[in-house]
Parts: C-alpha cells; sequence; structure tokens
C-alpha cells in the first residue's frame, strides 16, 4: 500500500517537474532583445529528404546581439536552410553570402514586447493548467486505493502543497521572463 502511495505520488512530482521543464524549453524561444542561438533551435531543414534539427547541420552563433549566423556544414544546404527558417515563422528575414547564413535581429517595439509578454503568459497558463491536471490525476489515482478518510485528506494536502510550489514556480519564472522581456 505504501509503495502504491509513493508511486501516485512521485509521478505527480514528475510530471509537475517535467511540465517546469517543458515551459523553460518553450520560453526560451520566445526572444527578449539580445539575438542567441536558441532562437532558432526549433528550426528544421530538409536535410537530403529527411527534416533534420538547423543545429545538427551547422554552426549557429551570435557575433554580436543583434546577429544571429549560420555557417552550414555543406554549403549546398544555404538555400534549405533559409527555406526552413521561413517555414519556421519566426518574424527573421535570413540572408546569405555564398558561405553563411545572416539574419540580423530587429530590435523590439514596445508592442511587439508586450505581444511576447502576453505570449509567454499564456505558455505559463498552460503550465498551471497542466500542473493542476497533474494534481487531479494523483487524486483520482488516491482515490481508488482502500485509505483511511484521515490518510486520503492528508495526502490530498501534500498533493495541493506540492502543486503551489510548482504553480508558484511558474509564476517566478514568469516574472523573470517579462522583466527580460520588458527591459530595453
Amino acid at each position: 500500500m505504501e509503495e502504491e502511495i509513493k508511486f501516485i505520488v512521485d509521478s505527480a512530482k514528475e510530471a509537475m517537474a517535467n511540465a517546469i521543464l517543458h515551459l523553460e524549453k518553450n520560453l526560451i524561444n520566445i526572444r527578449a532583445g539580445r539575438a542567441t542561438p536558441a532562437m532558432i533551435t526549433d528550426v528544421m531543414v530538409d536535410y537530403y529528404g529527411s527534416p533534420t534539427p538547423l543545429n545538427q547541420i551547422a554552426n549557429i552563433s551570435t557575433p554580436d546581439g543583434m546577429t544571429i549566423s549560420i555557417q552550414p556544414w555543406e554549403k549546398a544546404l544555404i538555400p534549405e536552410i533559409e527555406k526552413g527558417i521561413h517555414a519556421a515563422n519566426l518574424g527573421f528575414n535570413p540572408m546569405n553570402n555564398g558561405e553563411s547564413v545572416i539574419i540580423n535581429v530587429p530590435p523590439l517595439t514596445e508592442e511587439r514586447r508586450r505581444e511576447l509578454a502576453k505570449q509567454a503568459k499564456a505558455e505559463c497558463e498552460e503550465t498551471k493548467i497542466g500542473v493542476r491536471n497533474d494534481r487531479k490525476t494523483a487524486n483520482i489515482d488516491l482515490k481508488n486505493l482502500d485509505l483511511s478518510d484521515d490518510m486520503h485528506k492528508n495526502l490530498e494536502i501534500d498533493i495541493q502543497e506540492m502543486t503551489n510550489d510548482y504553480v508558484k514556480k511558474i509564476e517566478d519564472i514568469f516574472s523573470k521572463k517579462e522583466a527580460e522581456i520588458m527591459k530595453v
């Protein structure tokens, strides 16, 4: 019985931790002003017929705060890289000089900063919903066990406290990201 309870609680905790990791990964793609290679990590390129992540076929660097430079390992891939960047719909206009692809990252306007902050908030709200669903799943699993009412209540309280901790982490992550986005 104790092993089942521990399994349910640990599963909920792991699911909530994974939700946080997923949120952090998604927030990396919301740019905050400086150019970073992470802005284009999700770009997929057609590499001889199979979609391949950009960072597996090219070197990505940021020579300055407003430029991303993509140096492909094969020059023949330059047009495919440009197509991949356009298809990713990131709002970037790639240029090539025959050797590499260069993306000039435009400075953010106040309106765009607000849009990005709103987008970050939406990601955080989705994650909170996921954490609450993990709580619900754990509570349902506990109900299916043959527990005393007191034990069941105590476990529900523990799971609620764990949920509150993860929701607080999500709010902290959003606060940091929002400050980063709004910083001029």
